[in-house]
């Protein structure tokens, strides 16, 4: 045997060259995946964002909505968009202006089961309590003129449309709340207002933060 053929390297093994191939596919394989999601976040779609705050109750059209195009992915229909807004959609909860639409904060206006009710605060309005906040109504009831018992929550949780200020009360300056309230309280508040209750408007924990 000469010494050209003993320096001879052995051939590579078989499973070698596999082993080459797969790592070059797992590299382009990672490298599509890449692209793929870069590629996906860069997609956007037209969804809707509130142009003001909308508050529960409030029937929903163009004029309260503005279209906004954002990269949402899988989260796409979980947002009310031009393709899937009903007309006469009612918001079933408080949509604070600029943030986008929630599909599932809007309702069939026939099965709403709210609606408004003004009432004027005895008390001074706190800071907080303004359209799209939540509140709870306080009343005291009136024993006699210019006596009342102890105030006990009237309704538990109300969302404030809008505040005034209304002069026409007893001569004196106060603040006419619209409030959204459950159709089920609708007959104590009127009650309340209707006795004389002296009513109090008291932002919640959450609407305080």
């Amino acid at each position: 045997m000469s010494e050209h053929s003993a320096a001879r390297p052995a051939p590579r093994a078989f499973w070698a060259d596999v082993r080459f191939l797969v790592g070059i596919a797992l590299i382009v394989a990672s490298v599509v995946g890449v692209w793929l999601v870069v590629t996906a976040s860069r997609q956007t779609v037209p969804v809707f964002a509130a142009a003001r705050t909308i508050v529960p109750g409030d029937v929903v059209d163009a004029g309260d909505l503005r279209v906004v195009d954002v990269a949402l992915g899988h989260l796409e229909e979980a947002y009310a968009s031009p393709a899937t807004l009903v007309p006469g959609a009612v918001a079933t909860r408080t949509i604070p202006g600029g943030e986008l639409v929630p599909l599932d904060s809007l309702g069939d206006g026939a099965a709403l089961r709210t609606t408004t009710v003004v009432v004027h605060s005895a008390t001074e309005l706190p800071a907080a309590v303004s359209a799209g906040s939540s509140v709870e109504v306080w009343s005291a009831p009136q024993l006699e003129r210019g006596v009342f018992d102890t105030p006990r929550i009237l309704v538990p949780s109300a969302t404030v449309v809008s505040v005034s200020e209304d002069d026409s009360v007893m001569a004196s300056t106060s603040s006419a709340v619209e409030l959204v309230i459950a159709r089920a309280d609708v007959a104590d508040t009127l009650a309340a207002i209707a006795g004389g209750a002296s009513l109090s408007i008291v932002p919640t924990a959450e609407a305080a933060q």
